[in-house]
């Protein structure tokens, strides 16, 4: 197999029309939400002027993340899942609407905007589940693996671009036109999600047994080491060392407020996690998981204290890299950890609370950060949090054993996962 095959296999692109259009609209989708992102964050702080302001786009986001990120688990069970992504994929669509129409009416109201925000959310989380098992649906089992693989190379494409041209757009046409961009990519979702074949479920189970399975999932990861310390690793990682929220008081502090600057700090790091994503065959070769993951996020943590101090924007924009890089190697070496310790019987379980925790933690941890610096300063707070995340994850690897030694299986484990058979119709 050749090097450029091994790093991104394009057939389901070329094979699946659904497929297709699906990578197309969510790609686009992903784009416009990183536009709005930047938009929210600067619309926030020219309102506000308070990291206080910026951090309660971690609630505005992080709260219905998890709640209806739940929900549309059950739902995603229970109801055709074309039908559920159309319905939540049109809300998103009338929520960046009104996100447009504030902003073109210079609304001065932050709660107002906190709550289109929220909505925004919500209809996207509620819908995410159910997305999540299209590529399954819609590809060979030979290439799912490929589709998702694409659909990362999309998210971290989106992350490295999007923030970039919001900075150029809200510089040259102000905040309705970041606004209508992510109307307008969100439209493009919506015709790709109308070109599906159905999706029902293949089976339902009662209500009281989602719950005794919500129950489960928690209680496999607390009775085994290895899961919650690498949980706790990545909870101790986000929610003490999380700096987006602090980028518009950063970037005014030191920056002169240019809105291309503030596009630059996320824009970087997305180039190091695409850089580490484009390694990552190296990464899932060492078979020290454990260790892998508590370094990498000890790095995170490293590299965002320094850039708490970093003066110059080049090495500002380093260290940005940097912990990107470290937050990606972190993300593999956990997911392939928990999909390997978790019996199959509890695998869908176990991949909830993860979700819970991955969704939760980079929000909570901005709204931290932001508390922190309204009352100290941007560098106490990234500092201080680096520091803070770097001290809590040497406990867990202090304390936690099998963590520290565990060894990722030297013979593949491949229990398929039990699928749906891909529709045979084309959209």
């Amino acid at each position: 197999m050749s090097r450029r095959v091994r790093f991104l296999d394009t057939r389901p692109l070329r094979t699946s029309a659904p497929y297709r259009a699906l990578w197309i609209g969510t790609s686009a989708a992903q784009l416009g939400a990183q536009v709005t992102l930047v938009a929210v964050l600067a619309q926030v702080w020219d309102l506000t002027g308070s990291p206080v302001g910026t951090g309660a786009i971690g609630l505005a986001t992080g709260l219905p993340m998890v709640v209806f990120g739940l929900l549309g688990g059950t739902l995603a069970d229970t109801v055709d899942r074309r039908a559920l992504v159309r319905a939540t994929t049109a809300g998103q669509l009338l929520a960046a609407g009104a996100l447009c129409a504030q902003a073109l009416a210079d609304n001065r109201n932050v709660v107002l905007l906190l709550a289109l925000v929220a909505l925004a959310t919500a209809c996207a989380a509620l819908g995410a589940p159910a997305r999540r098992t299209f590529p399954v649906r819609l590809l060979p089992p030979d290439q799912v693996a490929a589709g998702l693989a694409l659909n990362n190379v999309s998210f971290q494409f989106a992350m490295l671009a999007g923030p970039a041209a919001a900075g150029l757009i809200i510089a040259r046409w102000g905040l309705p036109a970041a606004y209508a961009t992510q109307a307008a990519a969100i439209a493009v979702a919506v015709a790709a999600v109308l070109r599906l074949p159905p999706m029902p479920p293949e089976g339902v189970r009662a209500e009281g047994g989602r719950r005794r399975a919500e129950r489960g999932g928690w209680r496999i990861v607390l009775r085994r080491h290895t899961l919650w310390g690498s949980l706790a690793t990545d909870l101790s990682a986000t929610l003490l060392a999380m700096p987006i929220a602090l980028f518009p008081l950063v970037n005014e502090v030191r920056f002169d407020g240019d809105p291309k600057t503030l596009g630059l700090f996320l824009s970087a790091v997305a180039v190091g996690g695409i850089t580490a994503g484009l390694l990552s065959g190296t990464v899932t070769r060492w078979r020290r998981g454990g260790l892998v993951q508590l370094t990498a996020a000890a790095v995170w943590g490293l590299a965002l204290a320094c850039f708490g101090l970093a003066g110059p924007l080049w090495l500002a924009l380093a260290c940005l890299a940097a912990a990107g890089a470290a937050d990606t190697i972190s993300v593999v070496t956990r997911s392939a950890l928990v999909q390997l310790e978790t019996p199959d019987a509890y695998r869908g379980r176990v991949s909830s609370v993860e979700h819970v925790i991955g969704v939760a933690g980079p929000e909570l941890g901005n709204f931290r950060g932001g508390l922190v610096a309204s009352a100290t300063s941007a560098t106490f707070s990234l500092v201080t949090g680096g520091l803070a995340a770097i001290a809590a994850i040497s406990a867990i690897a202090a304390t936690n054993a099998p963590l520290r030694a565990y060894r990722t299986p030297s013979e593949e484990r491949n229990p398929p996962a039990q699928s749906a058979a891909a529709p045979s119709a084309s959209p």
